[in-house]
This record gives C-alpha cells, sequence and structure tokens, in this order.
C-alpha cells in the first residue's frame, strides 16, 4: 500500500481494519471456548462450590488430569475477558495470594436446574449440523434451486432432520433450547399482564409442549388455553380443564380463541407463508370483532438504534432464519407491510425480553 504524506494516519487506519478483520474471523473461538465450559459444567461447578473457586479446585472438582490445568486457565481467561466468569483474589492457608473465579449474571444462564438455564440454546445454536453448513455457502449463492443452506449441505431441510425421528436426541435437544427459551418469557410477562388481562381463551400457535402457555394459564387461570402444534409433538400431551393440547396445520386453519399467539413463529417463514399464518390468526379472533386480538413476540429490527451490540445480535439472527429455514427478521417498515396486508387495522409494538418485541395486533 502506498503511503501519502499522511502515512502514519494510513497505517493507524490499517493496523485497525486488520483488527477489525482479524475479531470477526476468530468470533467463533469465543462460541467454541463458551460451548466448551458448558460441556464441563463449568457454571454449575462454580455454583455448587457457594464461593468463589480457585484455578486447582475448579480442576479438581471438573476431574480433570493434572495436565489441562493450564488449558482450563487459558479457556477462563477468554471467558472472564468476554464477561462469563469474574476473578477475585483470595489468600490461601499458607497466606499467598490465588486467583478464583465467581460467576457473572451471564454465567449464571448456564447453571442447570434454574428456570433461566439457557445451556440447551448453547448446545442447541451450536450444533455440528448449523455450523458445518457454513462451508456450503458458495455452492448456495451460485445455484438457482431455492432451498435454504441447510438444505444445499445435508440435502434435507431442517425440519424433515428433525421430524425422520422423533426420538431423536437431536429433538429433544431442539425442544428442550426452544423451552428454555421460553422460560424467559416468564420474566417478561410480569411487566405485560396487561396484554392478556380481560381474555377468556388464547390459543398458542406452534407453542410446542406448552412452555409459554403454561406461564400465561399459571398467571391467567380462567383462560381457556389452547397449546396448538403438529399432532407429533402435541399427541401424547395432557392438560386439564382449562388447557389443553390440539394437533394440527397452522397453515390450513387455527383453532378460535380471544387471541391467537404467535410467539417466535413468524421469523421462520417468509412473507407469504407468514402472511397465510397471520390471515388465518384473524379468521381464528373473527368472533371476537374488533375485541379479539393477535399477539406476536419476534424481533423488529432497529438499525438506527445506538446499541450496536443488540442490532448485531438482531441481525446474526436474521442470517439464522434465512440459512436454516428462508425466514426473516423484519423491520418495523416490513412488519407493518404484513401486518396490513393480512387486512388488520392497527398494531403496537413494545421491546420485551431484551432484544425481542411484543406486537399486539388489532382486527
Amino acid at each position: 500500500m502506498a503511503l501519502s504524506s499522511n502515512g502514519s494516519s494510513e497505517e493507524s487506519e490499517l493496523y485497525h481494519a486488520q483488527i477489525h478483520l482479524y475479531k470477526h474471523v476468530y468470533n467463533f473461538v469465543s462460541s467454541m471456548a463458551l460451548k466448551s465450559a458448558m460441556e464441563l459444567g463449568i457454571a454449575d461447578a462454580i455454583h455448587n462450590h457457594g464461593k468463589p473457586i480457585t484455578l486447582d479446585e475448579l480442576a479438581s472438582t471438573l476431574k480433570l488430569h493434572p495436565s489441562k490445568v493450564n488449558i482450563l486457565y487459558r479457556f477462563l481467561r477468554l471467558l472472564t475477558h468476554n464477561g462469563f466468569f469474574a476473578k477475585t483474589t483470595l489468600k490461601n492457608k499458607e497466606g499467598e495470594e490465588e486467583i478464583a473465579y465467581s460467576l457473572t449474571p451471564s454465567s449464571k444462564l448456564l447453571v442447570s436446574g434454574k428456570p433461566t438455564c439457557l445451556s440447551s440454546i448453547v448446545k442447541g445454536a451450536l450444533h455440528p449440523s448449523s455450523l458445518d453448513m457454513w462451508s456450503a455457502s458458495k455452492k448456495w449463492f451460485n445455484e438457482e434451486k431455492e432451498q435454504t443452506l441447510y438444505e444445499c449441505a445435508t440435502g434435507e431441510s431442517f425440519w424433515d432432520f428433525l421430524n425422520k425421528d422423533t426420538e431423536s436426541d437431536t429433538l429433544s435437544m431442539f425442544q428442550d433450547a426452544m423451552a428454555s427459551d421460553s422460560r424467559m418469557f416468564k420474566l417478561a410477562l410480569k411487566e405485560n399482564k396487561h396484554v392478556f388481562e380481560g381474555l377468556e381463551s388464547l390459543v398458542d400457535v406452534a407453542g410446542g409442549t406448552g412452555g409459554v402457555t403454561k406461564l400465561i394459564h399459571d398467571a391467567f387461570p380462567n383462560i381457556k388455553c389452547t397449546v396448538f402444534d403438529q399432532p407429533q409433538v402435541v399427541g401424547n400431551l395432557t392438560g386439564n380443564e382449562n388447557l389443553n393440547f390440539v394437533g394440527g396445520d397452522m397453515f390450513k386453519s387455527i383453532p378460535p380463541a380471544d387471541a391467537v399467539l404467535l410467539k417466535w413463529v413468524l421469523h421462520d417463514w417468509n412473507d407469504e407463508q407468514s402472511l397465510k399464518i397471520l390471515k388465518n390468526s384473524k379468521e381464528a379472533i373473527s368472533h371476537k370483532g374488533k375485541d379479539g386480538k393477535v399477539i406476536i413476540i419476534d424481533i423488529s429490527i432497529d438499525e438506527t438504534s445506538d446499541d450496536h451490540g443488540l442490532t448485531e445480535l438482531q441481525l446474526d439472527y436474521d442470517l439464522v432464519m434465512l440459512t436454516m429455514f428462508l425466514g426473516k427478521e423484519r423491520t418495523k417498515k416490513e412488519w407493518d407491510k404484513l401486518i396490513r396486508d393480512a387486512g388488520f387495522s392497527s398494531y403496537k409494538i413494545s421491546p420485551i425480553s431484551g432484544f425481542k418485541s411484543l406486537i399486539e395486533v388489532y382486527p
């Protein structure tokens, strides 16, 4: 690169560009280190210790070979830098200072058995099949056939991969990941109870095993709640008088209710398919006239946000939906068009659960 008289400035720009490039090239290392920590159970070990734990104590608890202690240290160094663990200094019996590690709010989300545990999200998002598909991206870009990157790489859709063996560990892992994300909804529900007040009935479309519906049912036991999903998902599930499970196809029809809940549903599908789901949702609440509503929980991308990290996460999710399902995360403008095209008259978007939005849609 030829340098002008202002060469030092150009050199500085080049060095910063290199750092920026390398950082994004090696971001996967941080993800894999986090996955390793989850698989080892480091957060559980620190939590069960009840106080900050030294490196040797942690290695002993994890039953690691002595040759791996320094390797563990180097993993912890990166993860601590990334905010998943915190360091403190303790004095041992000899009065010498030792470094000890404690949990941070982020690593507390990896503690097993807690309602807010998100270990299955880490396991699911970083599953080998989800990572290996990216090796086919050049082929995907250069072929005319309309299919997902996942299908281009594996020869089958992700849904086929999950459903071909309903007893598979992969299906259980995916269901656990969706359930763990739903449990985080309990926190958001406390701040948004008004959304469900006054409803007599609600149908949770593609509600899986009913994680979200059960939280709503616990908070509003008088609402007649229905979990609506594929027959193979809900066929063996039982509820009670005000909580039942119904199998069906949301692209054909949705059971009638005062409100339809679409949590983490529409982002799986393109606009044409999402339009079918929304129109069927509108039909499901038609008996309530203007008093019915559709409740959407999904991402609403705002590229003008000052929170660069939040926007990056939303855009990451958009590419996940694109490559796995040919779905999409939508901007407010895209939500507006989709909702209006489905025949609804008005809507309201509110932030929820950190990086998602709650969209109340009215006939």
